[in-house]
């Protein structure tokens, strides 16, 4: 019999979390090793829509409410590590990780309750390595030093290369009406921070963009903002409007000469999202985020073999090799506006861009965008070679393997035939 494995995670859920779960499913399904259940969790407000298409997935979904009956062999469960719980005989703990250069007391802790734990760049795993906090008692006095003392493995989110590496153009009413034929793409929630604090990022890209190309030029370049802040509704839509019109009417440019900046707000599926990517008049993806655990959209986008310019810190630095165009900076404190309890914590850090450089890029990818795309091109064979979902799989299946025990086969002895005697009257 095979081994009972329930896997508890946003499945449904439109969000990073959401979409690493659906291919962790994909992998342990293709490994045809387990008896396999699924666990629905919410996760924040994110629409939990994305089963619709799924009928492979959504047949090992347990009824909502239900409760398991017995132990499993194997607990995995995809959440931040607070949540953590051992559940199963062998429990194993998948997390994002985090954007920044340590992490909360709680979250070792929750990885410490696991057998086994997985994140999806070496950022992620260094970070949890090296951070420590030393318990103190009444007299100042060390009694214990908290620290990871769970293994810790990389396991990189793959790319699906049966809708990302189709070469299909979706049709944008927006973006097909616009008048500009080179646009920058800028993907990411927009979520809490003062100005240039936000996580992605995306004020001070917006900032940066806007002073890179000002002027009276009847040709300039256009930005595709794809993003929200938790939601897809009308309210969220305004509000990021907002926070777009705000930074044009405050950063010292007369709106006349300031390149378009055109906001894509809803919710788009994978493929949608793929000929998003592909679209002609998306020419690069531009992203100066602070940090990221892993950087789902920035892989996807980089096997269009179109430029990819991003910072040169944290997780997506795992797979944007040498043929992508990186940002410096320098790493330092993050901001108090845009702390999250528990998450984003006091005294960390994070990556900070230098704009002027960034601006240099965009204008030299711009103007010299062949040559841009010459380098381009070969990020697209390397991200298939090394960061596919099959990759995925087979590298997911030999850590099972190599860390994940045999069940305990019972040896029974041989049962005999009963002797078959004649009976005489």
């Amino acid at each position: 019999m095979k081994q009972t494995l329930v896997i508890s995670c946003p499945a449904s859920s439109r969000s990073g979390y959401g979409d690493h779960s659906r291919d962790l499913i994909r992998s342990l399904i293709a490994m045809d090793k387990f008896d396999i259940s699924v666990m629905d969790q919410r996760w924040g407000m994110c629409p939990r829509t994305a089963l619709e298409s799924e009928p492979e997935i959504s047949k090992l979904v347990l009824p909502k409410g239900e409760q398991l009956m017995s132990r499993p062999d194997i607990w995995m469960q995809v959440t931040v590590p607070n949540e953590f719980q051992k559940v199963g005989k062998f429990n194993i703990g998948v997390t994002a990780g985090i954007e920044t250069d340590r992490v909360s007391h709680e979250w070792i802790e929750g990885m410490n309750r696991m057998d086994m734990n997985i994140v999806p760049s070496q950022h992620a795993k260094v970070v949890f390595e090296q951070t420590t906090y030393d318990q103190k008692n009444d007299n100042g006095d060390t009694i214990k030093t908290i620290k990871n003392e769970t293994p810790i493995h990389v396991l990189f989110e793959g790319l699906n290369t049966d809708i990302f590496d189709k070469n299909d153009q979706a049709s944008f009413s927006g973006i097909d009406d616009i008048p500009e034929s080179f646009c920058y793409l800028v993907c990411g929630h927009w979520l809490q921070g003062d100005m240039g604090q936000d996580r992605k990022d995306l004020a001070g890209t917006i900032q940066t963009f806007i002073h890179t190309f000002k002027g009276s030029a009847d040709v300039k370049p256009a930005m595709v903002l794809k993003t929200s802040q938790a939601t897809f509704s009308v309210t969220d839509r305004e509000v990021v409007l907002s926070k777009v019109r705000n930074i044009q009417n405050s950063c010292g440019v007369p709106r006349e000469k300031q390149p378009n900046i055109y906001v894509l707000h809803g919710d788009l599926t994978e493929s949608e999202m793929n000929g998003l990517y592909n679209h002609s008049k998306i020419k690069a993806m531009l992203s100066l985020t602070h940090g990221e655990g892993f950087g789902r959209p920035l892989l996807e986008f980089s096997v269009t073999g179109k430029p990819t310019i991003a910072t040169d810190w944290s997780g997506h630095t795992d797979f944007l090799g040498t043929h992508t165009f990186k940002i410096p900076g320098k790493v330092d404190l993050v901001h108090e506006s845009a702390l999250q309890d528990g998450m984003i914590i006091k005294d960390s850090k994070w990556f900070f861009a230098d704009y002027n450089y960034a601006s240099k890029l965009l204008k030299e990818s711009y103007k010299k965008y062949k040559s841009f795309t010459a380098t381009s091109r070969k990020q697209r064979k390397f991200v298939k070679d090394n960061f596919s979902l099959q990759a995925m799989t087979e590298e997911f299946n030999r850590l099972i393997t190599d860390n994940i025990p045999e069940p305990v086969k019972l040896k029974l002895p041989k049962l005999k035939l009963p002797k078959l005697e004649k009976v005489n009257e």
